[in-house]
């Protein structure tokens, strides 16, 4: 489908949008469980952001089965300056009795070792937004196909296992890989927001730890 083409201009510059890890999670979990229900295969898949943009995004490294879907996206992070530009996000679905979404985390996701995050010790490191909007895609899907059941999802990150050596992630107790984030499922490029927020994750890990300075 190609690229993003949505632009901000900053700065005199026409710069482009790309989408969060969080959307790239996303996509793929709701690309594998279409399959996954269906049993056929999807070359791309549309999901709905926080931001209130939809996304069409390409699906890729299909491996279905009768009991698993494997695929994954590959990360655009437009012109952000982003270590994970081009990095392929994974998902592997599977049915399970309960109702819901029970998530886990493969190779390159990190997890949570200290307190004064949005997920708790212990939980890979899956934020808040990013399983929303799962949830609520996968309950689009679930719906569609008239399937009462609920997800096992597994997501992988290859690539993040040396690319969160270049993140705030070891310094935030993220251990083992990166973090699956964003709150609008959008990335801004060259946002000073996104900077500030990462501060701010720092701050109140190091307020956990009893720094009052």
């Amino acid at each position: 489908m190609g690229k993003f083409e949505k632009y901000i201009e900053k700065d005199g510059k026409r710069m482009r949008y790309g989408y969060t890890t969080g959307s790239c999670a996303t996509a793929a979990s709701k690309g594998a469980a279409t399959m996954l229900l269906s049993g056929e295969r999807r070359n791309a898949i549309t999901i709905d952001t926080p931001k209130g943009w939809q996304l069409a995004i390409d699906l890729y490294d299909i491996e279905m089965t009768a009991e698993a879907v494997t695929c994954s996206v590959i990360k655009d992070a437009g012109d952000d300056p982003d270590v994970t530009d081009g990095m392929r996000v994974f998902a592997t679905v599977r049915r399970q009795t309960e109702p819901g979404v029970t998530f886990k985390g493969g190779p390159g996701v990190g997890r949570v070792t200290l307190s004064g995050l949005s997920i708790p010790v212990g939980e890979p490191a899956i934020n808040p937004t990013p399983r929303a909007m799962m949830r609520r895609e996968l309950a689009v899907v679930a719906k569609d196909f008239g399937y009462t059941g609920g997800f096992e999802v597994t997501i992988a990150m290859p690539e993040g296992i040396e690319l969160a050596k270049r993140t705030f992630n070891p310094k935030l107790g993220v251990v083992g890989g990166l973090s699956v984030i964003g709150t609008s499922g959008v990335v801004t490029p060259m946002s000073e927001e996104s900077l500030k927020a990462s501060m701010k994750l720092e701050l109140s890990v190091l307020r956990e730890k009893g720094y009052e300075n």
